[in-house]
């Protein structure tokens, strides 16, 4: 199970990483929205993504 969590956790840094890699000004531009955002914004961005992926695990699980 630790083998599991840590690829997942793996795959995550690689995709996270991928648009400061390929698209620096891009990623930058997409900080400064984020940051200009208000809390509850970025809060239900944040609960989107959760739900997303726990739907995502639990069709691939």
């Amino acid at each position: 199970m630790a083998e599991v969590l840590l690829a997942g956790l793996a795959l995550m840094l690689v995709i996270e990483g991928v648009l400061p890699f390929v698209a620096p000004k891009l990623w930058r531009d997409a900080f400064k929205t984020l940051i200009e955002m208000k809390d509850g914004q970025i809060r239900f961005a944040g609960m989107v993504s959760m739900a997303a992926g726990l739907v995502l695990l639990a069709f691939v699980l």
